[in-house]
């Protein structure tokens, strides 16, 4: 029979891990690899019955191709810690590893942001790569976030649902963003990337203007309003930290301490 484990990467996630585990039960087994948390994750999660594995993070690509390698199962779904599996999905997953030839399966996420379920702005249907048969699939290791699923054979696409209770306040979102910002800059900055003055304006303006209308954000009302401006203000961050980054290269390549520089 085909065999089927849950995955869930975690540190610090003592307020979701017990009911993340509690809705992945029907797997054959629940696997937390955990990155030596200072809180009660790990206790929480044995006592949940799970099989606990502890590596240090370095970063999604790498970690999950740890459990690729070391989890003992034909297939694996991965659920981040706040993220539920739901029964519909249960049954899906279910059917399809019995009878299907992919090889990874997208599956569709409820996005609930500050309370209210997306219904698109760009986070619904926010397909994931997540269900994966072991030995045919492995992360782009150069992908640390936004990860990449390298694939043997084809993908397929579920129907059936994972809920992620993602952001519950401004401040948290806000934080996050802080930290995908110097990624996404070093991104672009690797792809060429060389802005004129105006354009982190010219890019505010057409990514919040992108996600209200043509990902269809009026239909969240005042929170898909809310998030495409806010999400128009990331991207004019990203481009006034890529022409910083240019700005500072110029100097230096012309500073007279620089040997390649003018005199």
């Amino acid at each position: 029979m085909t065999s089927l484990k849950a995955v869930i990467l975690t540190y610090n996630e003592a307020q979701h891990i017990g009911p993340c585990i509690e809705s992945v039960r029907w797997t054959d087994g629940v696997v937390v690899l955990d990155s030596f948390s200072s809180d009660h994750t790990v206790d929480l999660a044995r006592a949940a019955g799970a099989e606990v594995l502890q590596r240090p993070w370095e970063n999604y690509a790498h970690n999950r191709n740890i459990a690729l390698a070391e989890v003992k199962a034909d297939w694996v779904l991965f659920v981040d810690a706040d993220e539920r599996a739901t029964p519909e999905l249960a049954a899906e997953a279910r059917h399809t590893i019995a009878s299907c030839t992919e090889t990874g399966w997208w599956i569709p996420r409820y996005n609930f942001i500050f309370g209210h379920r997306m219904r698109a702005t760009g986070w619904y249907p926010d397909h994931q790569m997540r269900l994966l048969r072991r030995g045919s699939a492995h992360y782009d290791p150069s992908r640390g976030v936004h990860e990449l699923v390298i694939l043997e054979g084809a993908a397929g696409y579920l129907t059936s649902h994972l809920i992620h209770l993602n952001y519950r306040t401004l401040a948290q979102f806000l934080a996050k963003q802080g930290r995908y910002l110097t990624y996404d800059v070093g991104v672009l900055l690797e792809a060429g990337a060389d802005p004129k003055p105006h354009t982190p304006y010219t890019q505010a303006v057409r990514h919040a203007w992108w996600r209200f209308f043509a990902l269809q954000g009026w239909r969240d009302t005042v929170w898909g309003l809310f998030l495409s401006a806010t999400m128009g203000y990331y991207e004019m961050l990203k481009y006034r930290g890529v022409r910083r980054e240019r700005q500072k290269a110029r100097r230096i390549a012309l500073s007279p301490k620089n040997p390649g520089g003018s005199a």
